[in-house]
């Protein structure tokens, strides 16, 4: 067997990887990415946090539109994930503000609609803002990562 050769093992819905005689586990699939999630909501906000740090992302987490505004431009985030349904200013406003800015601003940002809104209409409307997906509340932890991680990619290969 050649020692750097690779061979997969699964155990518990989890894959490992034994190189060199050791098992790895793989990256976590959010690992380095820095995503910024604007929700009024205290528990959405913190549940949307802690599943996207539990598999990696470095996340900033804000309560309004005006605040997430200012946080993109200064932090450059990956991906935004953004509630609809807020007070003052809701996350359809804030995407037309952010598409308005120009790319080096963040104004070409991924984003995801994550909602309580949840039929056709919402969805229609959350792309006509600017948001690239629409995804209804509850969400699974799972699938959020999944959303995300996908979103990235498709982003990266424009």
């Amino acid at each position: 067997m050649v020692a750097k050769e690779k061979q997969q093992f699964h155990l518990k819905k989890t894959t490992f990887f034994k190189v060199n005689g050791n098992f790895m586990e793989p990256p976590l699939p959010l690992a380095g990415l820095n995503v910024l999630v604007v929700d009024d909501d205290d528990d959405s906000r913190f549940y949307v946090t802690t599943v996207l740090e539990g598999d990696g992302a470095n996340v900033v987490a804000v309560a309004s539109a005006a605040v997430a505004l200012e946080a993109l431009i200064k932090l450059q985030p990956d991906v935004v994930v953004c509630d609809i349904a807020m007070p003052e200013e809701d996350g359809y406003t804030l995407m037309r503000k952010v598409r308005s800015l120009k790319p080096d601003q963040g104004g070409r940002t991924p984003a995801i609609a994550l909602t309580a809104y949840g039929d056709s209409e919402d969805r229609v409307r959350a792309l006509e803002a600017g948001f690239q997906t629409h995804v209804a509340k509850p969400v699974d932890p799972t699938e959020l990562v999944d959303i995300v991680t996908k979103l990235v990619a498709n982003c990266e290969n424009y």
